[in-house]
Order: structure tokens, then C-alpha cells, then sequence
């Protein structure tokens, strides 16, 4: 037996290594400086993270969770852009048996507060250029000890000298932390839903997440020895730890993150670390691909694309020109099924079937099976095993999500004759319109080949008819650098592509789409925009006396 194996061997027997703390140490013993993930900013320096660095740090980071007096069972928030302090404070949380709440660095005010407040947080870490959030809320948080580091290029929002210092943290000498007794069905963290229609609920996730998905479910998109990984999606999400954090810690693979996503320069990012395969959302597509051309787009060393919502309309082009394959997938961060379209098996648009793992099934509002291509609620459960969720302190919403022993997805798709399943929208978003039924996203996707358009959300507002149940809709715009609202020839494509009931009623010319963690449209921020700014709103009815 080699040593590597015999060293393996031995460790495992004294080390959970499932857990992520001490698979960090297992991993610091046999390979201490392998750069294992790498943290690039655009105008910054890059952070490399080693496993050493990664196994040193959260125990110094569980040290000060100790002193601050968060111990097994407890929750502290963590709020930053993608920074290895994440990482290394997700570890701790396995250390100690405690329980991290992820809260993406874009909330602020009551989104903010309730995660903090909902999830009886003692302790939050976060990067200096975010506080002047946390201040925003002091008086709402005055229990909650607050941690910060100041990183290169984001200067600090806010006061730091009421701060404990992340820098002092990482700087102590390093004294390793007993571990506490846990197994993988411990919690570790709470991942907070979207909030596209209301407060945020916290998902409670166990420490078992991290290794089924990165030692087993990874194998689903068909990573190889050597690949080199890359996402700019945030930490604070799902995806982000499913898709590229757990595979590359728990198959040895290097992962780059950015700091954050810019779509304008993701192929330049690819190139300089030479990355493999990476993995986006179906609103990151959309944005990519409407980038303007480059003749350099397919010189890439990118294999596949990990796509979760690749909308069908640009899929193969896709393809085409940036010489990738898509390999499609679904999941939810409750769990309630997986499913993956390999890479050129079945018809484009669908995001495959689900793995033996799991059954997943299309229902009506009576639970009854729905035949090929009739739309249903999606749920989905893990074979031979009850529905389970757990909401932070949410016991009713737990009950409902699981409600018939299956979860609910919330989502609406179809099934071919095949079995191949496809998304077709979300429960409550599609828009009725003088009676006719109209999915947000075909209008999207009709509107969003403007060549002036970056990106493009549609939404409802009551309709101005005063019909129960009617909707008048809006298409949102952000526009390339340079470009001016267009708002006739905006409505004359509207009314080429689309038929006369889809073609929106207004126009909103925006600066910045409000999304979600996990890129979804906004919908009570848009409304608020088209409510409390006229002046970027245009009206079909002005243009079409013109």
C-alpha cells in the first residue's frame, strides 16, 4: 500500500471524514500545499487558499466562535462576497457543531434583519464594504457581535473600530480546536430561500450535504481527474457550494471563484486559470450569450457548461459559439429531487431525468399523475425514504412543503412521452392576460434579441381594467454600455415577435435587474420601481398613436 493510502487509511479511522473540518485536515496532512482553490477579484490581488491554509484557519476561526461564545447548536451569520473566509467559516461550523447562516451580501434593511434575527444569529463575520448594511439595522441587532476584515479595493462602509477584527483572527498562532461530538445528520447551516414573494425561510441543511454532493451526486456532471472548476456564483448559495465547493474539496479538483460574477469577463477568467467546466444559472446565460460577439468566444479551454435553466431558444447556439457542451441539471436546496440531461442525450430544453436516487413526478392540484405534456407541480423525493424539510423555526411551513409525503417544488413543468422533463415556469408567475395565459419568459426571450438589450425581466401589475385575476404587464430593461432607451423600436419588435396580447404595456429602463441570490428576478422591487419611478417608464398605447 502506498503512503498516501496507508496515511488516508489511517486518519479515516480516527477522523469523520465526511465532516468538512476534518476532511480539511485529513486533506492538510497528506497534500498541505496544494493550491486547492483560488479566489480571483478583477482589479485586485487573487487569493490562493492551500488545504493547510484552509484547516489552520477554521480552527482559528472555531477558537473565536468559542470566545465569542458560539458553541455546538448555536448559529452566527456569515455576509460576504466570495472570499475564502467563507469557506473556512462553513468548516468551523463543522468543528464545533454549530450552525452557519449564509446571507448573501446583496440584503439589506428587513431582508437583512430577518435573517439575522429568524435564525437567533449570536455572531456575524463579514467584509468592512458591507457595513453600512449592518448599521442599517444596528439598533435591531444590538445582541449579534459583529466581526469584519477590510479587503483590498472594498473599503470600509462603516465604522470598524465597534468591530472584532477578522485579520486579528487569522493572524493568531494556530491552536487547533477539539472537535465536537457530531454526526453528519447534525445541522450545519441555514440557507435561506429566495424571498421573491415575501420574508425568507431557512432551510436547515445537514452536515451530510456537503459530501453526498461532492463525493457522490458529482459524479452526475461528469467531472474528470485534473478539471479545474469555476463559478461566479456566490458561496451564500446552493449552487455555488453543490456544484463547485464540495466536488473540488471532496474529489481533490482545484476550483476558481470570482469575487464577483462579471459576465463581460468570463472567458478571460477561464483562459488565465485554465478552467475546465464551469456552472451558471439561466439568467447568467441569457446575459452571456448577449454579449457582444468577440472573435475569440470559441478559444477557450472550457469543456462543459453545469447549466441549471439554459433557456432552450439559445441552448445550441450557445454551444456553437463558445465551443462548449451543456450539460443540463435540476435540484432545489430543500432536496426534493435531482434530475440531469447528459451531455448530447435527449432534446434540447428538457433538464433531464432524474438519477436512481430519486423519484420525481408531475401532479396536478389533486395529486393525480399528469400525462405527457401537461403542465404540473414538480415534487420529488428521495426512493424508499419519506419527504423531509426543515425550516428554521417554521414548523407549519415544513408541513406544507411536504405535504402527501412528497416535497413541493413550487415549480411547473412537463413531461414528453419520453420522459424527459422540462421547466416551464414557476407556481403563481405566469400572467393572464383579457383571458389568455402568458409565460413571462417566452416574452423574454422574444424582446431579449433587441441588439441594445443586456437583459430583460418580465412581470404583472393589476391589470388597469380592473379584471380580477387580469394582469397588465412590464417588460424591465438594463441596456449595453452606451446605448439610449429605444423605447419605439423596442415595442415594434414586441409587436413582430410576439402575438398582440403578449406584447408588453410598458417599458421599465433600469439600471440594474434586482435579483436574488440565485439570479432570479425580483419581483416586489420591480413593482416598487415602476411605482416610485415614472420617468423610466414608457407606455405602449403613447406609441401606438404614433
Amino acid at each position: 500500500m502506498s503512503v498516501f493510502k496507508t496515511v488516508t487509511v489511517a486518519l479515516r479511522r480516527r477522523l469523520n471524514w465526511g465532516l468538512l473540518g476534518h476532511l480539511l485536515e485529513i486533506r492538510a496532512r497528506v497534500k498541505p500545499d496544494f493550491p486547492v482553490l483560488v479566489f480571483e477579484d478583477a482589479t485586485n490581488p487573487e487569493e490562493v487558499q492551500t488545504y493547510r491554509d484552509l484547516f489552520e484557519n477554521s480552527h482559528r476561526f472555531a477558537r473565536a466562535l468559542l470566545d465569542a461564545g458560539v458553541d455546538k447548536g448555536d448559529r452566527y451569520a456569515a455576509m460576504m462576497h466570495n472570499r475564502p473566509e467563507m469557506v473556512e467559516l462553513m468548516a468551523a461550523a463543522s468543528i464545533l457543531g454549530a450552525v452557519i447562516v449564509p446571507v448573501d451580501p446583496r440584503s439589506k434593511g428587513d431582508k437583512l434583519a430577518h435573517q439575522i434575527k429568524n435564525s437567533k444569529s449570536k455572531a456575524i463575520f463579514l467584509t468592512a464594504d458591507l457595513l453600512d448594511r449592518i448599521e442599517e439595522i444596528r439598533d435591531r441587532i444590538q445582541d449579534v457581535k459583529i466581526f469584519s476584515i477590510e479587503k483590498p479595493g472594498a473599503p470600509a462602509t462603516g465604522d470598524v473600530s465597534g468591530c472584532a477584527s477578522i485579520r486579528e483572527v487569522l493572524e493568531a498562532p494556530f491552536r487547533p480546536v477539539d472537535y465536537r461530538d457530531i454526526g453528519l445528520a447534525h445541522p450545519m447551516q441555514i440557507i435561506y430561500t429566495s424571498g421573491t414573494t415575501g420574508d425568507p425561510k431557512g432551510v436547515v441543511n445537514e452536515n451530510y450535504r456537503l459530501p453526498v454532493y461532492g463525493a457522490l451526486l458529482s459524479r452526475y456532471w461528469d467531472y474528470r481527474e485534473g478539471d479545474v472548476l469555476y463559478t461566479g456564483l456566490s458561496l451564500t448559495h446552493g449552487n455555488a457550494q453543490a456544484v463547485t465547493l464540495s466536488p473540488a474539496l471532496y474529489r481533490d479538483l482545484r476550483a476558481v471563484f470570482s469575487v464577483k460574477f462579471t459576465k463581460s469577463r468570463l472567458w478571460d477568467v477561464t483562459r488565465k486559470y485554465g478552467a475546465t467546466s464551469f456552472s451558471l444559472l439561466g439568467g447568467m446565460a441569457s446575459g452571456i450569450y448577449n454579449e457582444p460577439p468577440r472573435p475569440d468566444d470559441a478559444d477557450n479551454p472550457v469543456r462543459q457548461v453545469v447549466s441549471a435553466g439554459m433557456p432552450r431558444a439559445i441552448w445550441e447556439d450557445f454551444e456553437r459559439r463558445f465551443h462548449v457542451q451543456v450539460l443540463e441539471w435540476y435540484g432545489t436546496v430543500e432536496g426534493g429531487g435531482f434530475a440531469r440531461k447528459p451531455v448530447g442525450k435527449g432534446p434540447v430544453g428538457s433538464f433531464g431525468k432524474p438519477i436512481p436516487l430519486f423519484n420525481m413526478k408531475v401532479v396536478d392540484e389533486n395529486d393525480r399523475a399528469c400525462p405527457p405534456h401537461v403542465p404540473g407541480e414538480l415534487v420529488g423525493r428521495i426512493r424508499f425514504l419519506g419527504a423531509a424539510v426543515n425550516y428554521f423555526d417554521n414548523p407549519e411551513a415544513s408541513r406544507k412543503k411536504t405535504r402527501g409525503g412528497w416535497i413541493r417544488s413550487g415549480d411547473i413543468v412537463h413531461v414528453d412521452a419520453d420522459g424527459w422533463f422540462f421547466f416551464d415556469h414557476r407556481a403563481g408567475e405566469g400572467l393572464r392576460r383579457a383571458g389568455d395565459f402568458i409565460q413571462p419568459d417566452a416574452v423574454e426571450r422574444a424582446i431579449g434579441e433587441h441588439p441594445d438589450v443586456s437583459e430583460v425581466a418580465v412581470f404583472g401589475i393589476p391589470a388597469a381594467s380592473g379584471a380580477p385575476g387580469e394582469s397588465d404587464m412590464v417588460a424591465a430593461f438594463t441596456l449595453f454600455p452606451g446605448k439610449k432607451p429605444d423605447p419605439a423600436s423596442l415595442f415594434e419588435l414586441a409587436a413582430r415577435k410576439l402575438e398582440a396580447n403578449s406584447v408588453p404595456s410598458y417599458l421599465l429602463f433600469l439600471d440594474e435587474i434586482p435579483k436574488t441570490i440565485s439570479e432570479k428576478p425580483q419581483e416586489r422591487f420591480l413593482k416598487k420601481s415602476f411605482a416610485e419611478q415614472p420617468e423610466r417608464v414608457y407606455k405602449l398605447e403613447d406609441y401606438r398613436k404614433k
